[in-house]
C-alpha cells in the first residue's frame, strides 16, 4: 500500500508540545513570530479540549517536573487545583497584545491558572518568576544570545538548571538549531556592538534636551552629546548638519514644509526650543518605528491589543479572529480603531503582522559551516552518535540531519560550509533560470552581496535581474535567454564591493523603508495628534515625497543616517569583503553545478521567494522615478481628445486654495513669532501690510524677528520687504539685494540656482499664474523669469497649460 505523504510537520509537533506542557507545572513556549504564537496557542487549547480527560489521566498535574519545590509566586490554593479544572491550558503573549492583557496573562501563569504561555521576544527579557520548569523553543532562535535569553527563563533561581527543548520546523532549521544548542551549552554568545553616530536619534535627543532646558549654547550641547559613547567621535560637520536640519536651514526651499524644531541664534551661538517642541519630543519620541497598527478595543474603551493594517483592510464587521488565544468578534472598524466583543468558543481566523527578523550573525554562520564540515567528515554511524551526544539531538533528529546533508551532497556534489560556497543553477516552472548561491554566512553578508551582483549584471550585461536573500544564501532569477552566465559576475572584487553597495542601496525597498523609519525618529514625520494612529500607507507617501526631495541633496542628514543604518546595522559589509577576499584567494572554494531541480537547501531558500514579491511595501527611489513615463504630452492630448482643463477647474476653489497656501485663510495665520518665521520660510518675501495680513494679532513679532536676525529687511521691486534670514543668499544672488551686516556666514554662502528656487516657491504657494505675474512681483525681466520657469518645467516641478 502507498504510504500517505506528510505535508506538514505541525501535526507531529502539537501533541509532543502538549505532552511536555502537561508533564510540567509551568512552561513557556517561545515562537519567532506573533502569528505563530497565536496559532500554536489556539491549536494546543483545541487539542487539549478534543482529547478531554485523556491527557489529564496520563499526566497528573506536575508529574515529571524538574523541581519538587512549591512555586513561590503562586497562591496555595492553586497547587491543589486539578488539571481538568483549568478553563484554558495556554494563552498567547506578544507585543501586539495590550500591556494590561499581558500583565493579566503573566499573573494567571504565576498563580497556576495557566499551565503555559506561548510568547515571542516580548518575554525574552524576563518575567519576575523563578518557578518555570521548562522552556520550549519552536524553530531555531536564530542566535545563541536569543536562545540563552529564552531558555534561561526556566529555573531562574540560584543553583537551578535551565531546561529547554527546541522543535525545528524543517531540516534546514534543524541544522541551525543543532549548532545553536551546542554553543549555548558552551556559552559562546555572539559579540555585540553599540550604534555609532545614529543621527536620527541625535536629532530627537537634541530637541528633547533643548526643550527641557529652554535655552543653552551649542558648545554645551556638543559637550553633552560627546559624553555618550555612541557619539564620542562625532565630527563638527555632522553635528552642525543635524543642528541645521533642526533649526530649519535646509539645502533647498523645497524643504519648506518641514517645520523647524529649535531656534539657532548663530550670532551668539545659542539654541532655544520652539513652541510645541516639548510636546513633539514626548508624543513622537522613541526609537521603535510606527507601523500604523490598528488598536483593538472593547466597546467600553478597554484596550485589547493591535492588528496589522493590511489584516484590518481584509476584515469586515461580524467576522471573528483570534488575539491572545481568545476569539473576538469585530463589531465596528473605523479610521482609528477596531471595536470587538468576546466570542468564546467561536472559530476565528489567525491574525498576521509584518515584521523584520534579524539575520544570522556571521559568527554563528561560520560555526554552522564548521559544524557541517565536521559531520560530513564522519561516517554515518559516527555522525549520528556525535549529533546525539555532543549536539543534544534525539535519535530521530540526528538521523534526519545526517540524511539531509547526504541528500544535499548527492544533489550538488558538495555541501556549503565555512570553506565551500555552492552555486546551483536550474530552470523554474516557466523556464526562467534560477541561480542559488548556497552559503551559511547569514543575511547581513548575503543581502549586500545580492545587491552588488544585481548591479554588476545590469551594468555589464544589461540583464533584468530579480534577487532575494536569506540566512542560507541568495536566489537570482534570470530570463530564459541567459543561457551563459560567467561565474566571474558573481565573484566581485573585495575592493569594489563598498562602492557597488552604496550605489545600489538607494534603489532598494529596504532603503525606502529605513528612510521612513529614520525620518520618523528624527521627528520629521510627526503624528498630527498623539492619540491618533497615522496609517502606514500615509506614512509611506509622506516619506516617499520627502525622499524624492532629499535625494537631490547628498548632505541631507537623514539620507546619510539611512545609509549608515543599512550599511552598519542591517548589513555586515566588512564581513562580506572578507568572504569575497577568501573566495578570490581560494581559501573558500567555489563549486558550480547545474541540476534538474532544486536541491534540498535551495528548496528551503525558494520557499520565501513568493513572500518577498507578494507585497510591494515601500517604493524605492528608482521605481518612483521610472513611474513618470517620458510620454509626449502634446501627442497624448491629441490622442485623448480631452476637455480643456480650465473647464474642470472651479475658480472659487482655486481662490480658496491660494488663500490657504499664502497663510491668509482662517487657521493658517501665524499665532506667534515662531509661526510668523515659518510663514516667511514658506511664502517668501512680504511687505509690512502683507505680514500684518498673515498674523492673528499684531504683537510686534516682525520687529522681534528682525532684532533676533531671523528676518532681514531687503529692497525689492522698488519697495521695502522682509524675508527669512535663511533666504538672504538667494535674494542677493537672484536679484542683487544688499544684505544687512552681521549675518552668519551660513546664511550668506552662495546658493546654486537661486532664481529657480525663489520662482519655484512662488509657484508652490500660488494657484495657476502667468509668467508676467512673477516678473512683476520680483521686478525682474520677463525673459529671466521665463528661463527659470523653463528649467522648473524640465525638472517636472511646474506644469504649463491653460488653467483659468
Amino acid at each position: 500500500a502507498l504510504t500517505e505523504r506528510r505535508t506538514s510537520i505541525w501535526p507531529s509537533i502539537y501533541p509532543e508540545i502538549l505532552k511536555r506542557i502537561l508533564a510540567n507545572r509551568t512552561t513557556i513556549i517561545f515562537c519567532n513570530a506573533r502569528r505563530s504564537a497565536e496559532r500554536l496557542a489556539a491549536k494546543l487549547n483545541e487539542l487539549y479540549e478534543e482529547e478531554g480527560g485523556r491527557y489529564a489521566d496520563r499526566y497528573p498535574r506536575g508529574e515529571g517536573s524538574a523541581s519538587d519545590e512549591p512555586h513561590a509566586a503562586r497562591g496555595s490554593a492553586a497547587d491543589d487545583e486539578p488539571a481538568t479544572g483549568i478553563d484554558e491550558l495556554v494563552r498567547a503573549h506578544h507585543g501586539s497584545l495590550a500591556r494590561e492583557q499581558r500583565v493579566v496573562i503573566e499573573d494567571r501563569l504565576k498563580r497556576g491558572e495557566l499551565r503555559a504561555i506561548v510568547a515571542t521576544s516580548s518575554l525574552e527579557l524576563g518575567i519576575d518568576m523563578g518557578a518555570v520548569d521548562l522552556v520550549i523553543q519552536v524553530e531555531s532562535p536564530g542566535a545563541v544570545s536569543r536562545g540563552l535569553q529564552r531558555i534561561g527563563r526556566a529555573g531562574h533561581q540560584v543553583g537551578e538548571p535551565s531546561r529547554g527543548s527546541i522543535f525545528p520546523k524543517h531540516r534546514g532549521d534543524l541544522l541551525e538549531a543543532a549548532i545553536v544548542t551546542r554553543r549555548m551549552i558552551d556559552g559562546e554568545i555572539e559579540s555585540t556592538r553599540y550604534l555609532r553616530n545614529p543621527l536620527d536619534v541625535l536629532a530627537q535627543q537634541i530637541v528633547a534636551h533643548v526643550a527641557i532646558v529652554e535655552e543653552c549654547s551649542v558648545a554645551e550641547v556638543a559637550t553633552m552629546v560627546r559624553r555618550c559613547a555612541s557619539f564620542a567621535e562625532i565630527s563638527d560637520d555632522l553635528l552642525t548638519n543635524v543642528l541645521d536640519l533642526l533649526s530649519g536651514r535646509y539645502p533647498s526651499e523645497e524643504f519648506s514644509e518641514l517645520r523647524p524644531r529649535i531656534v539657532w541664534d548663530r550670532i551668539n551661538d545659542r539654541l532655544r526650543a520652539r513652541d510645541g517642541s516639548k510636546r513633539l519630543a514626548v508624543t513622537s519620541g522613541g526609537t521603535i518605528p510606527d507601523r500604523g497598527l490598528f488598536g483593538v478595543f472593547l466597546p467600553d474603551g478597554t484596550r485589547v491589543g493591535e492588528l496589522d493594517e493590511e489584516m484590518v483592510y481584509e476584515s469586515r464587521p461580524g467576522e471573528t479572529f483570534v488575539l491572545g488565544a481568545s476569539t473576538w468578534r469585530i463589531e465596528d472598524i473605523t479610521f482609528e480603531r477596531v471595536t470587538v466583543t468576546p466570542a468564546p468558543g467561536q472559530p476565528g481566523k489567525m491574525p498576521f503582522w509584518h515584521g523584520d527578523r534579524p539575520g544570522r550573525p556571521l559568527e554563528l554562520g561560520r560555526a554552522l559551516g564548521a559544524f557541517v564540515r565536521e559531520i560530513r567528515d564522519l561516517d554515518d554511524a559516527a555522525a549520528i552518535e556525535r549529533l546525539m551526544t555532543h549536539y543534544s539531538l534525539d535519535a530521530f533528529a540526528a538521523v534526519n540531519l545526517q540524511q539531509y546533508l547526504a541528500e544535499q551532497a548527492e544533489a550538488t556534489g558538495a555541501v556549503p560550509d565555512d570553506r565551500t560556497v555552492v552555486v546551483e543553477r536550474f530552470q523554474d516552472e516557466i523556464g526562467d533560470w534560477r541561480i542559488c548561491i548556497l552559503s551559511p554566512f547569514g543575511t547581513p553578508v548575503h543581502a549586500p552581496w545580492a545587491m552588488a551582483i544585481e548591479r554588476r549584471l545590469m551594468d555589464q550585461f544589461d540583464m533584468p535581474v530579480e534577487s532575494m536573500w536569506g540566512d542560507d544564501g541568495i536566489v537570482i532569477r534570470l530570463p530564459e535567454s541567459a543561457v551563459e552566465l560567467p561565474i566571474e559576475a558573481l565573484m566581485i572584487d573585495p575592493e569594489d564591493i563598498d562602492e557597488l553597495v552604496v550605489e545600489t542601496l538607494p534603489q532598494t525597498a529596504l532603503f525606502a523603508a529605513r528612510f521612513r523609519e529614520c525620518a520618523g525618529r528624527a521627528l520629521l514625520l510627526p503624528r498630527r495628534r498623539p492619540d491618533r494612529r497615522t496609517p502606514l500607507w500615509q506614512q509611506r507617501q509622506r516619506a516617499a515625497d520627502l525622499l524624492a526631495v532629499a535625494a537631490k541633496y547628498p548632505t541631507f542628514p537623514i539620507l546619510l543616517e539611512t545609509s549608515r543604518e543599512c550599511l552598519q546595522d542591517v548589513f555586515d559589509v566588512p564581513a562580506l569583503r572578507e568572504v569575497l577576499g577568501l573566495l578570490r584567494s581560494r581559501a573558500i572554494r567555489l563549486v558550480t553545478v547545474d541540476t534538474a531541480k532544486a536541491s534540498p537547501m535551495a528548496s528551503s531558500l525558494l520557499f520565501n521567494w513568493i513572500a518577498a514579491y507578494m507585497y510591494e511595501g515601500d517604493a524605492p527611489l528608482a521605481e518612483r522615478r521610472a513611474a513618470a513615463l517620458a510620454l509626449d504630452r502634446d501627442l497624448l492630448r491629441d490622442l485623448l481628445g480631452a476637455e480643456e482643463l480650465r473647464d474642470l477647474l472651479d475658480p472659487d476653489v482655486l481662490a480658496d486654495v491660494e488663500l490657504e497656501l499664502q497663510c491668509v485663510a482662517d487657521g493658517r495665520r501665524a499665532r506667534s513669532a515662531d509661526e510668523l518665521h515659518d510663514v516667511f520660510r514658506k511664502v517668501g518675501d512680504l511687505t509690512a501690510d502683507e505680514v500684518e495680513l498673515r498674523c492673528e494679532t499684531s504683537d510686534g513679532w516682525l520687529a522681534q524677528l528682525v532684532i533676533e536676525r531671523r528676518v532681514i529687511e531687503i529692497a525689492l521691486a522698488g519697495e521695502t520687504r522682509w524675508a527669512a534670514a535663511e533666504d538672504a543668499a538667494r535674494y542677493r544672488d537672484a536679484f542683487g539685494c544688499s544684505l544687512p551686516l552681521g549675518l552668519p556666514m551660513a546664511f550668506t554662502d552662495p546658493v546654486a540656482r537661486p532664481l529657480e528656487e525663489i520662482v519655484g516657491r512662488y509657484a508652490r504657494t500660488h494657484g495657476p499664474f502667468l509668467s508676467v505675474d512673477v516678473a512683476s512681483r520680483f521686478g525682474a525681466s520677463p525673459e529671466r523669469i521665463a528661463g527659470a520657469l523653463a528649467a522648473l518645467v524640465g525638472d517636472e516641478r511646474v506644469v504649463i497649460g491653460e488653467f483659468r
